[in-house]
């Protein structure tokens, strides 16, 4: 969760740590400036996958279905960062995972000053629906879902980066 007092790192073109920060509330990046976000697909063993649906409150995209991720906090690393926001999110610490980043992109939107690097990991965990304990002012509620289910909130217009998942996913098996 983030609050006025957090920070993130800003990155340069060359998604090289600038040494300058920048507050999270509020923030405009120049060109060649970025900040970097993590997203993790969380899989179980038997093939299905954790969602969560954002909290209605949200300022883009509320109600909307998405995998559990953030922003790198200052200091932070990009796998320090995954494994926050995944225990943050969802209450499941996936340190003793098989992780794996399996994608990387990046952003410019210098109108809005929202320039970003994603980077997404895949998590292959044990765990069930018990173990699960959302954030409550990030997500309204989760499920665990094979991935057809996924594609059709998808296909509804209900979830996020679909495209950028189903990418990053045929990454791991070329």
């Amino acid at each position: 969760m983030m609050n006025s007092e957090e920070r993130f790192d800003i990155y340069n073109e060359n998604k090289e740590p600038t040494g300058r920060t920048m507050a999270r509330k509020g923030y405009f990046l120049k060109e060649g400036e970025y900040c970097l976000i993590v997203l993790a697909i969380i899989e179980r063993t038997d093939g299905k996958y954790l969602i969560t649906r954002r909290a209605m409150d949200k300022r883009w995209a509320p109600g909307a279905w998405e995998v559990p991720g953030g922003g790198a906090m200052a200091g932070e690393s990009s796998m320090e960062a995954v494994l926050r926001e995944t225990r943050e999110e969802t209450g499941l610490d996936l340190s003793n995972a098989a992780i794996r980043l399996i994608d990387s992109y990046s952003n410019q939107d210098l109108a809005r000053g929202d320039n970003y690097f994603v980077d997404i990991y895949h998590f292959l965990a044990d765990f069930d629906r018990k173990d699960v304990d959302i954030q409550k002012t990030e997500a309204t509620a989760f499920d665990i879902v094979p991935f057809s289910e996924i594609t059709r909130l998808n296909e509804e217009g209900a979830f996020l980066h679909f495209e950028r998942i189903r990418t990053a996913l045929g990454k791991m098996n070329p």
